[in-house]
């Protein structure tokens, strides 16, 4: 399976139309592969927050447009990041919510360009400030089957809570998507996390984040492929670039066969009182 994550750059001058536009061309170039995989939010920037409201779409809206033309015009699955969404039925995971809310949503497409699936984060980033207060929160795991794989689907901050991942893994995913719009200043922590969540779920790690500035606040780039046993396979730079890797599917099932970590887990073990 051959898998192309694309570190596109967000620049503050270039309009949210002229980056989809030049986002679909990107994927068009990359016909050939069987995924394709976006960052997160690079229509408007992970970090731009005054633009959300203006910027926020339904999951049917332009860039789900621009990116389902892309799509099946190459004739690849494309994970196409995520996009500041604005809920159009009021409805969540969890109950009714107010009409408008918004979501940092992940959009999965087929190569007919038809939407197979959508993933609204769960662990929203900010610390009581940010996309922490402006967003609602997902609630629901998503996984998406293609023919040679099971993707399961996270998006940036979700990286450092593994029980999500777990549950992914426990719903059948192989494969970790996780796009991003993750900070320079952190880039150790990012590398870092990939690999854990590839090591412990014995699954691929498909991290692709943003290159830029986004709102003031410098990208870390640093795109990484990682293997179920831990091994980097590949990892971009600090700029824009398309980085493209052959992926083995069968090698989770080995991997998990041949050191069946997986199944020593203990589950349901009691807390013990707080000590008086």
């Amino acid at each position: 399976m051959r898998a192309s994550l694309i570190q596109i750059a967000v620049d503050p001058d270039e309009s949210v139309d002229s980056r989809r536009r030049r986002a679909a061309a990107l994927v068009r170039e990359q016909r050939g592969a069987d995924l394709v995989v976006l960052p997160e939010l690079w229509p408007v920037g992970a970090f731009a927050y005054e633009s959300f409201a203006d910027e926020a779409e339904t999951t049917d809206g332009p860039t789900f447009r621009e990116m389902s033309k892309a799509a099946s015009d190459a004739g690849v699955w494309l994970h196409a990041g995520s996009i500041v969404e604005r809920a159009a039925d009021g409805q969540t995971p969890d109950g009714p919510a107010p009409d408008g809310t918004l979501y940092n949503t992940s959009l999965v497409l087929s190569p007919t360009g038809e939407l197979v699936g959508a993933y609204r984060k769960i662990h929203r980033f900010g610390f009581d400030k940010g996309e922490a207060t402006l967003m609602g929160a997902g609630g629901e795991l998503v996984t998406v089957r293609l023919p040679e794989t099971t993707l399961g689907l996270a998006t940036c901050y979700d990286l450092r809570f593994p029980e999500l991942f777990r549950g992914l893994v426990d719903a059948g995913a192989e494969t970790l998507v996780v796009p991003a719009g993750w900070p320079a200043r952190r880039r150790a922590h990012w590398t870092l996390l990939a690999r854990a969540r590839a090591v412990e779920n014995q699954a691929y790690v498909l991290a692709c984040a943003t290159a830029g500035t986004h709102a003031g606040v410098e990208q870390s780039g640093h795109s990484i492929v990682v293997d179920p046993w831990g091994e980097v396979l590949a990892e971009a730079g600090t700029d824009e670039e398309v980085l493209t890797v052959d992926l083995d599917p069968g090698t989770v099932a080995t991997t998990r066969e041949r050191f069946p970590a997986l199944k020593d887990r203990r589950l349901g073990l009691e807390t013990p009182p707080a000590n008086r």
